[in-house]
């Protein structure tokens, strides 16, 4: 058997761990394995007939190929935001211009040429690890009579259909983190911290990270927020704390009450524009409002920065573990998943079936703007 793993969307400490997974896994049962380069961007710019093209876009994986990766970040096969499927007019592959003949603005679905890639390397089974987005077109060539498998993957933990993706307990030890050492700043000068954390429209990775780093105001995606009412929760805070400072934790998807959330730049293929800057935002509104100093930081790129921590590590091996297992049991068109604390398989459309967002009316208090744990009995392991 001949498989291929591919890495899309952003990247996140325990791709490596689950692609190593992989191909020792399958090295164990005698198969090939290869991987594309650039997540979905690796089967749309091969072209079979071309084997320089070929040695650009598929890389070779074996034992010694993956033997130290698990300890490092990021993912050796690198990644892309690519939808093969919706492929606009400027970035389509110079071997399929000819072919499509793409009008200016035009998007191009190109999932014939990916198919065809597939039976000319004579690859039997695809697993791709990656957010919704990613997975979202795994499921696509499942329809298509693809077998594929589909590791999930994002520090924001918002792939519907599963409890845990690998990336999101990095992440979230990483905030608490910089949190933590954001205090010797704030407090040293007597002021406010503003700290903004990835996130997407899920709330989530701001909801626990200020949880367990004891912020006093969290802002998430899921609820707009008054900032006259934060500024005056907040110098209370303020006022509260024997070192004179307050700490405000802000998801990057989070707006204030009658605004927008706060966007930039061109939509990717999967139709989403760059979030971000809400933090400096509300640092300049609340310094209006309190006359206060603020310590505005986005940790952004940091919070998926290294190695993976110990339980990502873990979660992406068994993912990568479990796809290679459940195709040598026949099985296909899978997604692994982690739920109510046992790892399972579900339909890889699974993704595409609903959202996964913060339980406001559970988690979180949207009068007083902090999380509010209502009951952690039947809860899993990471609140959701």
């Amino acid at each position: 058997m001949r498989i291929a793993v591919l890495t899309g969307g952003g990247d996140v400490p325990g791709l490596n761990p689950c692609i190593k997974a992989i191909v020792t896994g399958a090295g164990a049962l005698g198969w090939e394995a290869v991987g594309f380069r650039r997540g979905w961007a690796g089967p749309l710019h091969v072209d079979p007939r071309d084997e320089g093209s070929v040695r650009d876009h598929v890389m070779a994986l074996d034992g010694t190929t993956v033997r130290g990766i698990d300890r490092t970040g990021g993912t050796i096969l690198h990644t892309s935001r690519t939808n093969p499927g919706t492929v606009a007019a400027r970035d389509l592959p110079d071997h399929l211009r000819e072919k499509h003949e793409p009008q200016a603005g035009a998007r191009i679905d190109c999932t014939d040429h990916v198919m065809d890639v597939l039976e000319q390397l004579e690859i039997d089974a695809l697993i791709a690890i990656g957010g919704d987005d990613t997975l979202s077109y795994a499921a696509r060539l499942h329809r298509e009579g693809i077998k594929v498998m589909a590791c999930p993957k994002t520090m924001d933990n918002d792939v519907f259909g599963t409890d845990y993706c690998m990336g999101f307990g990095t992440a979230v030890a990483r905030s608490v983190e910089f949190i933590d050492a954001l205090r010797t700043p704030t407090g040293s000068h007597e002021r406010i911290a503003v700290i903004e954390l990835f996130g997407r429209n899920s709330g989530e990775t701001a909801l626990l990270s200020g949880y367990l780093a004891g912020a006093d105001r969290v802002l998430i995606s899921e609820v707009p927020f008054d900032v006259d009412r934060l500024a005056e929760l907040v110098m209370a805070d303020k006022a509260a704390n024997p070192s004179n400072y307050a700490i405000v934790v802000v998801s990057e998807g989070a707006s204030m009450a009658g605004g927008e959330v706060i966007e930039s730049g061109v939509a990717d293929a999967y139709g989403h524009r760059r979030l971000g800057g809400i933090g400096e935002a509300l640092g300049e509104a609340l310094k209006l409002r309190t006359e206060q100093g603020i310590v505005n930081q986005s940790l952004a790129y940091l919070m998926r920065a290294g190695p993976a921590v110990a339980l990502d590590r873990m979660v992406a091996s068994a993912f990568g573990t479990m796809a290679v297992q459940s195709l040598e049991a026949g099985e296909t068109g899978l997604m692994m998943a982690l739920r109510d604390g046992k790892y399972e398989t579900v339909p890889v459309d699974t993704c595409v079936q609903g959202e996964k967002r913060v339980d406001v009316g559970e988690l979180y208090d949207s009068d007083a703007y902090r999380p509010l744990i209502r009951s952690v009995r039947g809860k899993p392991m990471y609140l959701y």
